[in-house]
């Protein structure tokens, strides 16, 4: 299932090198914005490796070599984790991660 999940990933970036976009100021160039989807499969690549299914529940955007996390995880270990994982990855320049763990009742 993870193969499948890594191949979607790589197809979906070959399809963003079809698309493209102007740039301003609130807005990547094309350049920035195709590094961007390159450092976003990364980023989703490890954590998928790492934490496998688990990795499933965490968004991944990047914009201008930062990422942010989001989503709903079921522990401060995985959020932490998460967050380590995305700052050691390379192109990735700052991280801000808004993961929420989810409280037990």
């Amino acid at each position: 299932m993870l193969k499948i999940i890594k191949n979607s990933l790589f197809v979906m970036v070959l399809l963003s090198t079809l698309v493209g976009c102007g740039a301003t100021p609130l807005q990547e160039s094309t350049g920035q914005y195709l590094d961007s989807t390159a450092v976003t499969t990364k980023v989703k690549t490890r954590l998928l490796d790492a934490l496998g299914t688990k990795a499933l529940a965490i968004k991944v955007k990047t914009y201008k070599d930062e990422v942010q996390l989001s989503g709903f995880v079921n522990s401060d270990r995985i959020k932490t984790q998460a967050g380590l994982i995305a700052d050691n990855t390379v192109g990735v320049e700052r991280v801000q991660n808004d993961l929420i763990v989810k409280s037990r009742m």
